[in-house]
């Protein structure tokens, strides 16, 4: 495969994963997550709070976008993204960029997806969001 391919291939991936983990299955399965969370991985939240792997597999599913207690997702907000896009860093790193929209609330997102060498998957490493302020 060319270079410009394979590129446009690990940022569909990323894609693919970061969407993935924005949906409300994903989120209340910690097996699931757990494929899709890099075990070094660090989040730091709209809140402002720094988020480890583990702490976030343990709080997903109560968080935004998850089942929350036990209800079913039908009727519970979901995270809308647009503007998605991506760019490869560097071999095995994918930067992603995008906003969400949750129940009104606005945030823009960046993450950090790697392969390390030997795996085929891609894992979040690093996220963050921030809040958009109102009228922007």
């Amino acid at each position: 495969m060319n270079p410009i391919s394979q590129e446009n291939a690990d940022v569909n991936a990323a894609i693919d994963a970061e969407l993935q983990l924005l949906d409300p299955a994903v989120r209340t399965s910690r097996a699931l997550a757990a494929r899709l969370l890099d075990p070094e991985f660090v989040e730091v939240g709209a809140s402002g709070r720094r988020w480890t792997y583990e702490e976030m597999l343990a709080a997903l599913p109560d968080l935004d976008g998850g089942s929350g207690s036990g209800e079913g997702d039908g009727n519970r907000p979901r995270f809308e993204p647009s503007r998605m896009v991506g760019v490869v860093l560097a071999s095995g790193i994918v930067h992603l960029t995008y906003e969400t929209d949750f129940d009104g609330r606005r945030a823009r997102r960046s993450s950090l997806w790697r392969r390390q060498d030997g795996e085929t998957g891609w894992r979040m490493y690093y996220h963050q969001a921030t809040p958009v302020p109102a009228g922007d």
